[in-house]
């Protein structure tokens, strides 16, 4: 049967380069499964829950945000930023994620640091999310 070589890869490394049966993708409008002969295309990815499934085992990335290659049975994910479900710092997230709903107290929506502060917080809400499907 066909494969799926899946890649993450973020500004600083290379996360993961595997084979895989099936990848599901947050994508800008919603997940979105991929399996060998996939239509190509290109789409946003959400912060979110990467999840890989080979021969019936799944595996799981937080990526946050960035787009995705699909292509000749070769997913290319280009991540923000992307870590294992199992390294998440929970603490580290709820943290992060407090801080920035408190600046986003003293923000307007017309200040240009309101878009940032918000998708801060979906991010870490995302990594926290995804944490919980360890």
């Amino acid at each position: 049967m066909a494969k799926l070589t899946v890649e993450i890869v973020t500004p600083e490394k290379r996360i993961l380069s595997v084979q895989a049966d099936e990848a599901i993708v947050p994508g800008g409008e919603g997940l979105f499964g991929v399996r060998p002969g996939h239509t190509p295309f290109l789409s946003l990815v959400e912060p979110g829950t990467l999840t890989l499934i080979e021969a019936g085992k799944q595996d799981r990335y937080f990526v946050a945000g960035g787009f995705v290659e699909v292509s000749n049975d070769k997913v290319l994910v280009l991540a923000d930023a992307a870590e294992h479900v199992n390294g998440i710092d929970v603490a580290g997230a709820r943290r992060r994620m407090e801080e920035a709903q408190a600046r986003l107290k003293d923000l307007n929506s017309a200040d240009a640091r309101y878009a940032l502060e918000q998708a801060a917080v979906r991010r870490e809400a995302a990594r926290i999310s995804a944490s919980e499907t360890r």
